[in-house]
């Protein structure tokens, strides 16, 4: 495994190889890092499982798509972001149980959809910044990780992390100013 705990490129290479071994033991590598990014993005427990879980049979049965053996994290990172989308997007269209106090599911609802804008924000960014603000600030790898994992000098990586930390409070204030109303002045 890499210094960020992700499998190695020799693994990952034997896997695109079609190594049935080695594709069990990347998805067993992979599957500890999946499993937290998906319940740090996802609006339930239960979605963050299944997102892992669908995250990790795409992996396992599409490991020889994969171009390169350093773009991994980010691939996985993508799926399971957008599963979780995908499951938040379902439950909005699913009708409240009736089992559910009303102050429960409203907060619920509110949650998920602080959730949705969050996950929305993060998804409007530039893929370079994006990146980096998801395994610094969602993984919560060390910065010299984040940037050894990507290339970047750790000043490019702040640079960019700042970027995206901005972009993301932007794009939040822009979408309360648009449900709140500018009638507030």
């Amino acid at each position: 495994m890499g210094e960020s705990g992700w499998p190695g490129g020799e693994l990952i290479a034997a896997a695109q190889g079609g190594d049935v071994d080695s594709i069990a033991a990347l998805v067993a590598g992979a599957h500890p890092h999946i499993q937290r990014f998906a319940y740090s993005l996802c609006a339930t427990m239960e979605d963050a499982e299944d997102a892992a879980q669908e995250a990790l049979i795409i992996l396992y049965r599409k490991v020889g798509m994969l171009r390169a053996s350093g773009a991994l994290a980010s691939w996985m990172f993508r799926i399971v972001r957008n599963e979780c989308l995908r499951r938040a997007r379902m439950r909005y269209r699913m009708p409240l149980q009736d089992n559910i106090s009303a102050a429960s599911a409203e907060d619920e609802v509110l949650r998920r959809w602080e959730a949705g804008r969050v996950a929305a924000a993060v998804a409007a960014l530039p893929a370079d910044q994006r990146s980096v603000l998801i395994m610094r600030d969602i993984q919560g790898y060390s910065g010299r990780m984040v940037a050894d994992a990507l290339g970047l000098s750790t000043a490019a990586m702040k640079s960019r992390l700042h970027r995206a930390r901005a972009a993301v409070q932007q794009a939040l204030r822009a979408a309360d100013d648009v449900v709140g109303g500018q009638d507030e002045r």
